[in-house]
């Protein structure tokens, strides 16, 4: 396997979407599947796909193909989905709310366990089987359970005031959802949803002219 510090982020991202579609041939009952049509599937080159699984080792036979099992199998152990994580959420607003209850998570083994705000009027609130608890008892959750990443989702001027809570904590990642650049040796991922419709409105104004 390569070095993974040398491995590009897109190739990283696209290894879920690899795991996604082996998943669901996999429940078709689909044994061995060409880079051809994983490659179809997800609209991208057969080439591509083969270059970025060979950052990670040799797969598949030629003339046969990648055996959809096993295959699905290295990618759980590649992108680490082959245990559960335990997941809490900070922010109990919309964003917040919409991601304690998508199912999809769970299903991922990403276990949400703990909600938080520090807003009192929220506190108490269930978001499915979780009541959100107030900021003030984070230390006393972390003091109790295992928490390996933290979805942050709070406006962007509380974000960063967060985080260095956070940094006192033995965690392994976050989700950032608020939009600023956050200053932290946590490996952090942001999702900024403005973007995904900026570059679609790009892609069709250059279609368009």
């Amino acid at each position: 396997m390569k070095d993974k510090r040398k491995i590009p982020k897109p190739v990283i991202k696209r290894m879920g979407l690899y795991y996604r579609c082996l998943n669901k041939l996999y429940e078709e009952g689909i044994e061995y599947v060409a880079s051809k049509d994983i490659a179809a599937r997800l609209g991208i080159k057969s080439s591509q796909v083969r270059k970025d699984l060979s950052y990670f080792g040799e797969f598949g036979k030629r003339g046969v193909g990648y055996n959809v099992d096993q295959l699905m199998k290295k990618l759980e152990d590649i992108i680490g989905v082959n245990k559960i994580w335990n997941v809490i959420v900070i922010g109990a607003g919309n964003i917040g709310t919409a991601i304690v209850n998508y199912p999809g998570l769970k299903k991922e083994k990403f276990n949400i366990i703990g909600v938080f705000d520090a807003d009192r009027s929220k506190v108490g609130k269930k978001l499915g089987k979780l009541s959100v608890t107030h900021f003030s008892e984070l230390e006393k959750f972390f003091n109790k359970n295992i928490v390996d990443l933290v979805v942050l989702a709070v406006p962007e001027n509380a974000a960063q005031m967060v985080v260095e809570e956070l940094e006192k904590y033995n965690i392994k990642g976050i989700i950032n959802f608020a939009p600023i650049k956050l200053r932290t040796k946590i490996p952090v991922e942001d999702v900024d949803i403005t973007l995904s419709f900026k570059s679609l409105v790009f892609r069709i104004e250059r279609e368009i002219k």
